[in-house]
């Protein structure tokens, strides 16, 4: 009231001041809040509105493709495989119904076509994709973002991490920054980069929906993975291309989705490429160990309920741990004295208590190591010494 009294306004002024002070507080407690460092946007104007230049800046999804997005590129394969047709055309009877002359129009052999994804991790044209993309293909194109296209070859693939390096002719080409996929946190932005569908040069947006999703879970179990999980959009066509944390280095490579599920897509660590990477880019092949077991997570309850089926093959501990449901002949655990209904409880003294955490030890052993298994049979605890032998691709 004093400030009143000292100006000592009419009536008409004092009520338009009020009503201007009142507005102004009502109008402050509508504006929302900005970082320090961001200019403040009028309420009126939207993104699109913003001059191009502005609106770059503050993309942070930008300057991480930016970053890496030269040294993104596509791979076509080619390759020639016996004709579905094949199979029949030197049947006698066919060839006596339809003749020799018709029949020898049909081709023997048919070209297949594929494409994916890979980037370049070395100035010297070392490309970095999946073993699917360039499965026994018989010719390689890499095509770079600046329109080049060159022969690649392959240096070497595995099937079992779904990794292959490409090399291409070149010097001092553009390369992709590899980050620490240890440091990939749940929610945290993730950037997707490749040519999906053959739509070159793609990007999308998404976060990291979980890490460590098991190969198994992702429905690939003759893969020894452990996969990133995000949202980002991933299409066939993205395989072998780069999964971009914010800053717009490489947390993983794009490998997989689910048919059957939308907004799902998988990663390969980049920290699990890095070294199978080095080994394929000078030649050499990745070994990996296996002990012979087919197995799968048992529970308490599970168990109770095998036991309760009057046709159960064999009675269950009902116990946490690992249940071997079969054991390949010739096998490192066949030879160890590893037996069906067996349920793995510990490695090495360490508790076993699902088929991944088994497999993920196993893995981590390496080939010719000595692994002591704790197996509960029946209602006795043994301890056996399991050596790890080498898994053999398919086909070798």
């Amino acid at each position: 009231m004093r400030f009143l009294r000292f100006f000592r306004p009419h009536r008409p002024l004092a009520t338009h001041l009020l009503a201007l002070m009142l507005g102004a507080i009502f109008t402050f407690g509508t504006v929302r809040a900005l970082p320090s460092q961001a200019a403040p946007i009028a309420p009126d104007v939207t993104l699109a509105q913003l001059p191009p230049a502005e609106l770059s800046a503050r993309s942070f999804v930008t300057s991480a493709v930016d970053r890496v997005g030269a040294a993104v590129v596509r791979i076509d394969t080619e390759r020639t495989v016996s004709s579905n047709f094949e199979p029949f055309l030197d049947d006698p009877f066919l060839r006596q119904f339809f003749g020799n002359d018709l029949l020898g129009q049909i081709p023997r052999e048919q070209l297949q076509r594929g494409q994916g994804s890979g980037f370049i991790i070395d100035r010297s044209g070392i490309v970095l994709t999946n073993a699917h993309v360039v499965n026994e293909a018989d010719k390689v194109t890499v095509t770079l973002k600046d329109g080049r296209t060159l022969e690649g070859k392959v240096k070497g693939t595995d099937p079992v991490t779904d990794l292959a390096v490409v090399k291409i002719d070149g010097n001092d080409l553009p390369v992709a920054p590899l980050g620490d996929s240890s440091q990939v946190r749940v929610g945290d932005w993730a950037i997707a980069v490749g040519n999906p569908l053959g739509l070159d040069n793609t990007v999308t947006l998404g976060i990291i929906s979980t890490l460590q999703r098991s190969s198994a879970q992702v429905g690939i179990p003759d893969k020894r993975l452990d996969f990133i999980q995000t949202d980002a959009a991933i299409n066939p066509g993205n395989s072998g291309g780069p999964l971009l944390d914010s800053a717009g280095e490489v947390i993983g490579i794009n490998t997989a989705i689910r048919a059957d599920a939308m907004g799902i897509g998988f990663a390969i660590p980049i920290n699990t490429a890095k070294p199978i990477a080095d080994r394929l880019a000078s030649g050499q092949s990745v070994a990996h160990p296996f002990v012979g077991i087919e197995m799968r997570t048992l529970t308490p309850e599970f168990a109770a309920q095998i036991n309760s089926d009057p046709n159960a093959p064999f009675p269950v501990p009902e116990v946490n741990g690992v249940l071997v449901v079969r054991v390949l002949t010739n096998s490192p655990a066949a030879e160890a004295g590893l037996r069906r209904g067996d349920v793995v409880v510990k490695i090495d003294g360490q508790a076993v208590t699902n088929a991944e955490q088994l497999q993920r030890i196993v893995e981590n052993s390496g080939v010719g190591n000595t692994l002591q298994f704790e197996v509960q049979r029946g209602d006795r605890t043994q301890s056996l010494r399991v050596r790890t032998g080498e898994l053999q691709r398919s086909g070798s």
